[in-house]
């Protein structure tokens, strides 16, 4: 390799040389010798060398170790707290079109840009050859991942996050198939953050399965094998006849039945979907990406990409959390991030504890009514301030997180959010209306979105923001994938958010029933009554379930609430979602046609029952 002594030695070069990858060992050539820095260290799958990370992640001050043992704290730039999504760019070929949502950049212009960027990044630092897996090792879930990087704290995420995969490269035998990200912090300020935030860029080359990014820490846009990496993976998906989700995977284990049956999840940002995926007496494999294939006996089958969370820490507590939250508060392996430490302990906000009046954060020293540069009041910690964890700490971790098979999804929910439209929980027609569903799934505003509150954002299959290919073709591919299935999971879509006089209609707990319904649906125990927009539950078996599961009665009243079908506000939605796919081009014509059906059924069912709001029990 033409790289020098000094810099990458023969104990380093004998590692990659054990992958017998040329194509690997041309990646790291190209990368040291551009972004130049004073040492470089291959990172393989040994305890010692994970260890190392885990360190060097301390000495260089990108982690402070905290009071609890295993945890630390790292803090990114007071402008580097979330994901840049007007920096995150897929590099496009001229001669190629994708969807107007997706921000893109001319391939060849956003190349030299970010190489120019890249160029000396990494001077005065050392450099970490990383290797991963997405998905379980040793799987056809399984996709190689390379990370070059110049932050320890990076390097230390993702071995908690992903599965460490240097055996998988060996398994490659040469081939290139494998995702890479290059990532360089840039140069440093007096605190060790990202000095250069004006050119802070994330750029994604589909052409050649990598991730670019430099000038940032905050690990939405450093960590490339997180939301970066699902973008390549949705693309790899759509050449390859499977699907890339946004989505999290639960077991759910209804007390007294001795069985599992699995689930797969989508919902918007503030819809309850960690809250659902970690409903108490539950399992969880996976809180955010999945995979998912066509198994040999026809089923649907899901595998977690990652091992661990980067989850949100702002209101975590002991009272809606316990599993996390004893995770946070016990020792074991952590990372929190851009919180407030106080004699080497975490606050956040609404964790149950009082805040101290004095400590320090992202800001640096911290007391009350301190501001920032830009003027305004810092709180003791940011409200995207992060934990990330193994799931592995949770004591509902799901025995089969690492299964290479994955595990048969038997059900799908997409979560929306809205205070006046939709009802907790409804079961699709079938599976081209689930997808429907899915597609035409839409999120509230409220009071913690920065704008107006009670706009409703759509966001097909909670996935929007992530799509690297037009989205009629991401609703084919999911109607593809469903006739490709012997069996189709059942489709079903919640909302825990509607609201009477300015007050939520249902308890934040009352998502376990919604949950059990879906469950005994799956295994025919329920019946449902059939509505225009889909499947509702009966009304007594809500009443045994909330009798079973909370010892409470569930009155008439609450269950005409919750479930009457509001026309207008139904149509609404309707016209929303059409005018935004009239825009759109090659959408599959069946999604027309259901929302034609849809239509139709809502109008039908207002003329026979001379009703804009009509009463579940009217269907029966």
């Amino acid at each position: 390799m033409n790289i020098s002594k000094d810099v990458l030695d023969e104990k380093n070069i004998d590692k990659l040389k054990k992958l017998n990858n040329e194509y690997v060992m041309r990646i790291v050539e190209k990368y040291v010798n551009l972004c130049r820095p004073s040492k470089v260290t291959v990172i393989t799958d040994s305890e010692d060398d994970i260890d190392y990370v885990r360190k060097l992640a301390v000495k260089n001050g990108e982690e402070v170790s905290l009071a609890t043992e295993g945890h630390t704290v790292h803090f990114d730039g007071y402008y580097d707290q979330g994901r840049d999504p007007a920096n995150t760019r897929i590099l496009l070929p001229k001669e190629k079109k994708i969807s107007r949502y997706i921000n893109t950049i001319d391939r060849e212009r956003g190349l030299e840009e970010i190489l120019a960027l890249l160029d000396g990044a990494m001077k005065g630092k050392e450099l970490l050859v990383c290797f991963f897996c997405l998905g379980p090792n040793n799987s056809r879930f399984s996709i190689p991942a390379l990370q070059l990087t110049d932050s320890a704290y990076v390097a230390h995420s993702e071995m908690l996050l992903y599965r460490q995969g240097f055996e998988d490269f060996k398994k490659l035998n040469g081939s290139d198939k494998f995702f890479y990200f290059v990532h360089s912090a840039g140069e440093l300020d007096e605190k060790n953050n990202s000095k250069n935030i004006d050119e802070r860029r994330i750029y994604i080359d589909l052409e050649r399965e990598r991730v670019l990014t430099v000038n940032n820490q905050y690990g939405g846009n450093s960590i490339g094998l997180k939301k970066l990496a699902l973008r390549l993976a949705i693309n790899k998906a759509n050449n390859e006849d499977w699907l890339c989700e946004h989505m999290f995977i639960m077991g759910a284990r209804p007390e007294g039945k001795h069985r599992v049956t699995y689930f797969t999840g989508a919902f918007p940002s503030a819809c309850g979907k960690t809250s659902t995926a970690m409903v108490p007496g539950q399992s969880i494999i996976g809180d955010d990406i999945a995979y998912l294939r066509v198994g040999e006996d026809g089923m649907a089958y899901a595998a977690n990409v990652e091992k661990g969370i980067f989850g949100i820490i702002h209101e975590v507590n002991a009272d809606d959390d316990p599993l996390i939250y004893m995770a946070l508060t016990t020792p074991g392996e952590a990372i929190i991030s851009n919180v407030l430490v106080a004699d080497g302990m975490p606050y956040w906000s609404e964790m149950g504890k009082e805040i101290p009046a004095s400590g320090t954060n992202y800001s640096g020293e911290w007391n009350p009514g301190k501001k920032g540069p830009d003027g305004k009041e810092i709180a003791p910690a940011h409200k995207n301030a992060r934990y990330t964890i193994g799931i592995r700490e949770l004591d509902n971790a799901d025995p089969k997180l690492d299964d290479p098979e994955g595990v048969p999804v038997s059900g799908m929910i997409y979560g929306g959010r809205d205070s006046d439209t939709s009802p907790p929980v409804l079961e699709s027609l079938s599976w081209p209306h689930g997808v429907f569903i899915g597609a035409a799934l839409e999120s509230e505003t409220t009071t913690a979105t920065i704008g107006a509150e009670g706009v409703r954002k759509h966001d097909p299959m909670a996935n929007l923001d992530f799509l690297v290919i037009p989205l009629g073709t991401y609703i084919r591919n999911h109607l593809k994938f469903g006739d490709t299935l012997d069996k189709t999971p059942n489709i079903f879509a919640t909302n825990y958010f509607l609201k009477e006089n300015g007050k939520f209609l249902t308890d934040k707990l009352d998502k376990k029933v919604w949950l059990m319904w879906m469950e005994g649906r799956v295994h025919n125990e329920y019946g449902a009554i059939e509505t225009p927009i889909g499947f509702i539950p009966m009304y007594e078996d809500l009443k045994k379930l909330f009798k079973e599961i909370f010892n409470k009665e569930y009155e008439k009243d609450d269950y005409e609430k919750h479930f009457s079908i509001r026309i207008s506000k139904l149509l609404e939605r309707l016209d929303r979602i059409e005018k935004i796919y009239n825009e759109e081009t090659d959408v599959p014509e069946i999604f027309h046609e259901h929302l034609e059906q849809q239509r139709k059924r809502l109008l039908e069912a207002k003329e026979e029952h001379k009703k804009d709001v009509i009463s579940p029990f009217d269907f029966e």
